[in-house]
C-alpha cells in the first residue's frame, strides 16, 4: 500500500512539474511577445523607414549590379545588430549567409527567406515599384497616400506599403533584425543559436543553391529550418505549412503544313496545330481539373490521417474566394482548396497562336505552342512527370520529337509534337506533422497565436527539396504576407499588422523555442 502511494505522489508531483513547465513557458511567451510589441509600438516610424529603404533599391535577380547594392545593405543591416556575414557565391546573384550564437544555447534555428524579386512592368503600377509607397488601405479601393515622416503615433495596421518585393519577400528581413533590436533593448536573451540564409536569386528558381549548401555545407548545420516565405491563410490567422508542391515546366508545339497557308484555300484540308494542341491539352484533364494521363496519380503519396484532420480543421475559405475573385463554379468537384492543392496538377500556362482581335489574320498556322506548368506532390519526380505527359501525347497518335522537326519527320507523321522540357525542376517536400521538433512548434506557436492553422502543404512551389536532400533539419514555413499581396504582379503591397505580426512571431520563437 505504501508503494502505492508512494508512486501517487510521484506521478503527481511529475504533473505538477510538467504543468508549471508549460505556464512558465506560455508566460514567458507572453513576456516576450509584450515587450516586442511595446518596442514596435514606439517605432513604427522608424521601421517602415528602414522597410522603404531596402525596398527603394530594385531587385530583379538577373541584374547583378542591383542584387550586389541590396547584397551590401542588407549585410549592413545585419552586422550592425551583432550577426557575423559571409557572401556566397555559385555564378549567379549573392546569397548571403549570417550567424548569431547565443552561448550555452544547444540548438539552432536556420532561417531562410529571399531578397530577389520578380521583373516589373512599371506602366502597370499605380505607383513605382521601387518607390515605396504607404496607403491607407488597398490601391484597389481608391486609397490614398500618407507621408510616413508626417505620422504622429500609431499607424492603422490596416495600412497598406506599395513595392516591388514588400510582400514577397524582403519584410522577413527587416521585420527580424528589429526583432532583435527589440528583444537587446529589453534584455532578452536568445534561446538558440540563429542562422539566416538570404537568397539573392529564387524568382529565378534558385539555379545555384545545390552549389551553394553542398560547397558550404558545415555552415547549414541546424535543428530546424525555418523558410519565411509565402502568404498567409486567407482568413489572415497565423499558420504553419509542412510543406510545398514540386515544380517543372514543358511546352508542346503542334505542327501543320511548313508555311502558314490561307484559310479560305486550305482551311478543312491542312492541318490545323491551333485545333490539334486544344484537342490534346483537353485530353490531359477534364473540366474538374482532374488529371487523364495514365498513371499519373500511381506515385502520388496519399495523405496522413493527421494530415487529413489538419486540412479538415482548416478554416473553409472557399464562399469568401468565390466572392472576392468573382468566380461561380471552382474547379475540383466540391473539394476544398486545401485538399486539392495535395494532389498534382497541369496548368496551362499560356498559348502561342497567330493573334486575335486587330492582330487576327486569316490563315492556317504552321505551329501553336502550350507552355505547361506541372505542379507535383511527393512522391512524384519532375522526370517521371514528363515521361508520363510524353507517353501520353504518343497514345493521342503524335510523333514526339525534342529538336525543331524536318520537313521529312513532318511528312512521315501524321501528327508531329516538340516536347522541350524547360528545366530540371524540383520534387515536392512535405514535413511529417508528428516529427518532434514539428510538435514543438505548432505547441509554442499555439501559444502565440491560438488559432494556429496547420496546414500539411501550400500550393506554390520552393526549393525545399534543395535543402531537404541535402541537409538533416526538419523544415517547415513560416508564412508572413497577406494572402492578398499581390506578389509576382503589379501593386505588390504588405499590409502593415503582417509586419508587427512578424516581429512577434520572431521575438517568441527566438527568446522561447530554446526553453522548451
Amino acid at each position: 500500500m505504501m508503494l502505492i502511494r508512494v508512486a501517487i505522489v510521484l506521478a503527481v508531483t511529475v504533473v505538477s512539474i510538467n504543468v508549471s513547465a508549460q505556464d512558465q513557458s506560455a508566460d514567458n511567451v507572453v513576456t516576450v511577445k509584450a515587450a516586442v510589441d511595446a518596442y514596435r509600438q514606439d517605432r513604427e516610424a522608424e521601421i517602415l523607414e528602414d522597410f522603404v529603404e531596402l525596398l527603394s533599391i530594385p531587385n530583379v535577380a538577373t541584374n547583378l549590379s542591383d542584387m550586389e547594392r541590396n547584397a551590401e545593405h542588407i549585410v549592413g543591416l545585419l552586422e550592425s545588430r551583432g550577426l557575423k556575414t559571409q557572401r556566397l557565391s555559385a555564378g549567379g546573384a549573392p546569397y548571403i549567409y549570417a550567424a548569431l550564437n547565443k552561448p550555452g544555447a544547444t540548438e539552432t534555428i536556420l532561417i531562410y527567406a529571399h531578397f530577389d524579386g520578380q521583373p516589373v512592368q512599371e506602366e502597370n503600377w499605380a505607383y513605382p515599384p521601387f518607390s515605396p509607397t504607404l496607403l491607407d488601405g488597398s490601391v484597389k479601393a481608391g486609397a490614398q497616400a500618407i507621408d510616413i515622416a508626417g505620422v504622429s503615433g500609431s499607424f492603422h495596421p490596416d495600412w497598406r506599403l506599395y513595392a516591388r518585393s514588400a510582400g514577397d519577400d524582403k519584410m522577413p528581413i527587416v521585420a527580424l533584425v528589429h526583432t532583435l533590436d527589440a528583444l537587446a533593448a529589453n534584455g532578452i536573451p536568445l534561446t538558440v543559436n540563429l542562422k539566416l540564409l538570404l537568397d539573392g536569386e529564387e524568382e529565378q528558381g534558385s539555379p545555384t543553391i545545390a552549389r551553394i549548401i553542398e560547397e558550404n555545407a558545415s555552415l547549414f548545420d541546424a535543428d530546424l529550418l525555418l523558410f519565411c516565405d509565402g502568404p498567409m491563410h486567407q482568413s489572415r490567422q497565423a499558420q504553419l505549412v509542412f510543406g510545398v508542391r514540386g515544380s517543372t515546366t514543358v511546352d508542346i508545339t503542334t505542327y501543320g503544313a511548313t508555311r502558314p497557308l490561307h484559310s479560305g484555300h486550305y482551311g478543312n484540308w491542312a492541318p490545323n496545330p491551333v485545333i490539334q494542341l486544344t484537342h490534346l491539352l483537353a485530353s490531359m484533364r477534364d473540366e474538374s481539373g482532374r488529371i487523364l494521363v495514365d498513371g499519373y496519380y500511381d506515385d502520388v503519396a496519399p495523405l496522413s490521417e493527421l494530415e487529413r484532420d489538419a486540412i479538415a480543421n482548416m478554416p473553409d475559405v472557399t464562399e469568401t474566394l468565390k466572392n472576392e475573385l468573382s468566380i461561380h463554379t471552382p474547379e475540383g468537384d466540391g473539394k476544398r482548396l486545401e485538399e486539392l492543392i495535395s494532389l498534382p496538377a497541369i496548368n496551362v500556362r499560356g498559348i502561342q497562336a497567330g493573334g486575335v482581335g486587330a492582330d487576327g489574320r486569316n490563315i492556317v498556322l504552321s505551329t501553336a505552342t502550350a507552355s505547361l506548368d506541372l505542379r507535383l506532390v511527393p512522391d512524384q519526380t519532375p522526370k517521371r512527370a514528363v515521361e508520363l505527359v510524353k507517353a501520353h501525347l504518343a497514345a493521342q497518335g503524335f510523333h514526339v520529337v525534342f529538336e525543331e522537326p524536318t520537313a521529312d519527320i513532318l511528312r512521315a507523321h501524321e501528327k508531329v509534337a516538340k516536347l522541350d522540357w524547360h528545366d530540371a525542376g524540383y520534387p515536392a517536400l512535405r514535413t511529417a506533422l508528428d516529427q518532434p521538433m514539428s510538435l514543438r512548434l505548432t505547441e509554442l506557436m499555439r501559444l502565440i497565436a491560438p488559432d494556429l492553422i496547420v496546414t500539411p502543404t501550400m500550393g506554390g512551389s520552393l526549393p525545399l527539396h534543395e535543402f531537404g536532400s541535402r541537409l538533416d533539419a526538419p523544415i517547415i514555413i513560416l508564412p508572413f504576407a497577406n494572402h492578398d499581396n499581390n506578389q509576382h504582379a503589379e501593386n505588390e503591397n504588405i499590409r502593415l499588422k503582417n509586419i508587427w505580426d512578424a516581429m512577434q512571431i520572431y521575438g517568441a520563437v527566438l527568446g522561447s523555442f530554446g526553453n522548451r
